[in-house]
């Protein structure tokens, strides 16, 4: 069944405000303006630029951080895991882990079944071309189908939580299989920003709590070297403080601008631009549609805010390519990721239908990350844990 017809422009929104700095605006619960007009999220932004400075300081402390990832790696096969989707952010960190640093990354993919077959292709060029082993982690299809479903059920903005956690427990538990003590990902302040806490919670009891409620399909306990979709913060203490395993952001100690990394990309590994940013990932193409539609969100607020934070968009094209729906809503494909979930039009259209809620509808564990705040603090602080982590739960809420 086709898609209803749908306007040009996101939904409007009464006395709206938005940063002088740039785009993001009050359609953003957690956005707070000062005196000037310029949002927290900029002065996040300025803060970050400080802690990883791309001057002699910034190179020097990146340098003693390659350093113990070749250190604990001595005599492995490999010294770290590298998370990858085949999109363009994790295959230059790839790329320049294994070229650039002179480390032995192995490759690790979480597959829950909505890949983008451009994508694909990538990560096998990729990892080929670089020879660097590739494993992919291809998950209980029922499960990652279920979760999906719960989640549009639950009216919540958190439509891939079950992905974004697979991801995240494939790249521990294959660094815990292994036995390797660093996962490296692919993201940059500087080109996308960090998702506001509430168009995006990540949370092990949350998952837990929705899929109690509307899920069909019992999920698979947790162990160490294959957790599934399990990750709740006592996993987490498991992985970082009992098995050591360091996650870090290489590309916050880089000068990475896009379009300069997409020429070595296409040059040197012959990789195909997906379509769009997350595109790697074709569910993508319902999320922004249910984003837009039901919820108001534009996720372009933060990505092209970060770009024109870092000098890499302007701020009137940033607000111009605002105005139109992102090419990533195709019908057809929405309408494939319908098919595939095996529910009908109708269906869909009733979740849509439902009442937006939010994570705090549900029962969770944020009491227990904020508890652990200062732990939290101090971990980020250690590098046992990304400063980002920090940032996403605090700074940025």
């Amino acid at each position: 069944m086709a898609l209803p017809q749908i306007s040009e422009s996101p939904q409007p929104v009464k006395e709206l405000k938005r940063c002088i700095r740039c785009i993001s605006d009050t359609t953003i619960p957690e956005i707070r303006f000062d005196a000037k007009g310029e949002c927290n999220f900029c002065k996040l932004h300025d803060k970050m630029e400080k802690e990883y400075p791309l001057d002699e300081k910034g190179r020097a402390k990146f340098q003693n951080l390659l350093g113990r990832v070749k250190r604990d790696g001595t005599g492995k096969e490999y010294d770290c895991v590298v998370g990858i989707s085949g999109g363009r952010d994790s295959t230059y960190a790839l790329y320049l882990a294994k070229k650039a640093w002179g480390l032995r990354p192995l490759a690790v993919h979480f597959n829950d079944g909505f890949g983008n077959p451009v994508a694909g292709e990538n990560m096998r060029k990729a990892t080929q071309r670089l020879g660097v082993k590739l494993i992919t982690i291809t998950s209980d299809w029922r499960e990652s189908k279920d979760l999906k479903i719960a989640f549009l059920k639950a009216s919540t903005p958190e439509l891939e939580e079950g992905t974004d956690l697979g991801i995240a427990t494939a790249l521990y538990g294959v660094a815990a299989k292994e036995n390797i003590k660093h996962v490296l990902i692919g993201q940059s302040f500087r080109t996308e920003g960090i998702t506001p806490l509430s168009w995006n919670y990540l949370d092990g009891i949350y998952l837990k709590a929705v899929h109690k409620r509307y899920g069909k399909v019992k999920l698979r306990g947790w162990s160490p070297n294959d957790p599934g979709f399990n990750l709740n913060p006592w996993h987490m203490l498991y992985y970082t403080v009992f098995r050591g395993i360091r996650t870090f952001l290489p590309l916050y100690y880089t000068n990475y601008v896009r379009p300069e990394a997409e020429k070595i990309l296409i040059s040197e590994l012959d990789w195909k631009y997906p379509g769009a940013h997350y595109y790697d990932d074709l569910y993508q193409s319902l999320i922004f549609y249910v984003y837009r539609v039901k919820f108001n969100i534009d996720r372009r607020l933060f990505n092209y805010s970060a770009l024109v934070r870092s000098g890499q968009m302007s701020r009137e094209e940033a607000l111009e390519k605002v105005k139109h729906i992102y090419v990533i809503e195709d019908p057809k494909v929405i309408d494939l990721c319908i098919k595939r979930l095996g529910i009908t039009r109708e269906e869909f259209d009733t979740y849509l239908g439902l009442p937006p809620k939010t994570f705090r509808d549900y029962p969770n564990g944020y009491w227990l990350i904020a508890l652990a705040r200062p732990a939290i603090k101090m971990l980020c602080l250690s590098g046992i844990l990304p400063r980002v982590t920090y940032d996403k739960y605090f700074s940025a809420a």
